[in-house]
């Protein structure tokens, strides 16, 4: 990513406005005419002069280094996302701590995945591990528990699986989509992240990755309409919904059947399995 300047500066802004002096571990000094700290202040806990931290704000300086931007992250109190988003901003990779991905999916979540049923759900991290899923996704993609941690994954999935190959109809969409959205992912990881070795993998052993990846490709979103020949339940239309959530560290795909006869169809399909089976699965 090419730096910018300008949203780098409204970030710092933004952010500074909204450290108090109590949170920086400064005097608070009674009432300010303006929230938050002071240029002053946070110049003096990040180690950079007034000056630079005005020109940096005004967007007038380009390329912080990496000490800069981590000194900053420290006196602004970022968390790993903040952070992350900072280094982005500036276009440098994060050097800091690697963060693992998420493994655990809250309560609500679970609920909110399980109610969507008989449509077809599941959630991702970042690593594009399927960590939770219901009897929906269980019906569409086969009983995932079954799999081994490596295959309960996105990526293996969609390009190593021959049963999921065969599943979507339109599968180059899929792959499509699958390939271009690893890219904004890519974007806010540190160096060296397990999801960039699982990329060098796929690259070096499947030719359809290796082509699609060699496209530079980038979105967040999908192609809505999925078209699945399902073994057993026929022919059916799903419209798909990608959602953030977990701080943007998991992502929820939602399958919904796209018409009376998709809808009507799956739901008598799913409820005739009767397996009930929903499985939450953390990585060791």
């Amino acid at each position: 990513m090419a730096p910018d300047p300008t949203a780098l500066g409204a970030y710092l802004q933004a952010r500074r406005v909204l450290r108090t002096p109590e949170s920086a571990g400064l005097p608070g000094g009674g009432r300010r005419r303006t929230p938050g700290l002071r240029r002053e202040e946070l110049a003096a806990l990040a180690g950079v002069s007034v000056n630079y931290l005005v020109r940096l704000e005004q967007g007038r300086h380009r390329e912080p280094s990496a000490e800069v931007l981590a000194a900053l992250a420290r006196a602004l109190g970022l968390n790993a996302q903040g952070r992350r988003h900072l280094f982005w901003l500036a276009g440098r990779p994060d050097p800091g701590p690697r963060i693992a991905a998420a493994r655990e999916v809250s309560e609500p979540l679970r609920h909110l995945i399980e109610r969507v049923a008989p449509s077809p759900a599941w959630i991702l991290n970042r690593r594009r591990d399927i960590l939770f899923w219901n009897t929906g996704a269980v019906a569409l993609l086969g009983d995932l528990a079954d799999l081994p941690d490596a295959e309960r994954n996105q990526l293996h999935l969609t390009f190593r699986s021959p049963a999921a190959r065969a599943l979507w109809a339109d599968w180059h969409l899929v792959a499509q989509d699958t390939v271009a959205q690893l890219r904004p992912i890519l974007a806010g990881v540190p160096a060296g992240d397990d999801i960039e070795a699982m990329i060098a993998d796929l690259v070096a052993d499947d030719p359809d990755f290796a082509a699609l990846w060699a496209r530079h490709d980038v979105a967040r979103a999908c192609n809505p309409v999925r078209a699945v020949h399902h073994p057993e339940a026929g022919d059916l239309v799903f419209e798909a919904e990608l959602l953030d959530a977990g701080d943007g560290d998991l992502q929820v795909v939602l399958l919904d059947p796209s018409d009376a006869s998709s809808r009507g169809r799956w739901a008598a399909y799913v409820a005739g399995r009767g397996d009930g089976r929903l499985r939450s699965v953390a990585r060791s």
